[in-house]
């Protein structure tokens, strides 16, 4: 085979940042699978998941772990061991090392010992559902996980509910309802995608408003999840005709006030999930820098209309 120009040389001592499969084992590339049989050793956040992949391409490298829990211990021996002149790929369990997982932390430690690290590019879960979500590609930002609860989860969607730009999170599926809620409360009512298990047998990608996909995702799912959430400002007014979100058992389907203004609009679409006049009032107010009052009595008027039972 004719040499590739500026390809590496084998077994060069470098840190390498090998881009993994998502889900389906073929979206590998052939310098990916080049670069983890020519390494002298491979880190994996998950060696049980990662040896099914060597094992599937007959790929036989010795294998350490590398994750949050030994990061900074594993770290210093896997750079000794780049210093003494071997050379180290790291993975982790599916796409890219170092979005949302302790890649970064391998590579910042890399860089400060001077080292040049090799990214190995190749599939991430942010970039396929951004891609076939239905919004904008450009520009966006990526959030990773919010944080699981506390002061520190509500700073985190306070802080980003006024950005413009498309919003990608990940997120497990045993938080997804809670963070659709979340969202709902703190970003009004927006377009989303929700994609599960991209590149698997079980691939979906779920779009609509955030209150249909609160709605839809009630049952227990399973899988990898990433959300792309569409930016303030952004969102399109109903069609005429078009029916309004579906709302869980015991609101009525048929509410809707098209001349209200916006909070009106968002205020309902908050009871309808459920919340409370309170909780709800006490959002919009916020969002909004409304009197609580005003906004708790439009609340309790809208649950008094015949149009809207709950």
């Amino acid at each position: 085979m004719p040499s590739n120009p500026g390809h590496e040389k084998d077994k060069e001592a470098k840190l390498y940042i090998v881009s993994t499969p998502i889900g389906n084992l073929a979206d590998i590339t052939l310098r990916a699978l080049d670069t983890l049989r020519k390494v002298d050793l491979i880190a994996a956040e998950d060696t049980r998941h990662t040896r099914k992949l060597l094992s599937y391409y007959d790929i036989h490298v010795r294998l350490v772990s590398y994750h949050e829990h030994n990061a900074r211990l594993r770290g210093g021996e896997l750079l000794d061991k780049i210093a003494s002149g071997q050379s180290v790929a790291l993975v982790t369990d599916a796409g890219t090392p170092g979005v949302s997982d302790p890649g970064q932390f391998l590579i910042e430690a890399a860089l400060q010992r001077g080292m040049e690290p090799v990214a190995i590019p190749g599939p991430t879960a942010l970039i396929s559902a951004l891609v076939v979500s239905g919004l904008s590609t450009q520009p966006f930002v990526f959030l990773g996980f919010p944080p699981a609860k506390g002061a520190e989860r509500r700073r985190f969607f306070e802080k980003n509910s006024r950005l413009a730009m498309t919003l990608i999170l990940y997120e497990s599926p045993r938080r997804l309802t809670k963070t659709l809620k979340d969202m709902l409360l703190s970003w009004g009512e927006r377009r989303v995608a929700v994609a599960r298990e991209l590149t698997k047998i079980h691939e979906q990608i779920f779009r609509g408003s955030i209150s249909d996909a609160i709605e839809y995702f009630m049952a227990d799912i399973r899988g990898e999840l990433t959300l792309v959430v569409e930016g303030a400002g952004h969102s399109k007014p109903r069609l005429d005709g078009e029916s309004p979100a579906p709302c869980p058992e015991g609101l009525n389907r048929d509410f809707s006030n098209r001349e209200s203004p916006a909070w009106r609009d968002e205020l309902a679409a908050l009871l309808r999930q459920g919340l409370s006049s309170k909780e709800a009032a006490s959002a919009i107010a916020t969002r909004f820098n409304l009197p609580r009052r005003t906004v708790y009595q439009a609340a309790l008027a809208l649950k008094r209309d015949e149009g809207f039972h709950c």
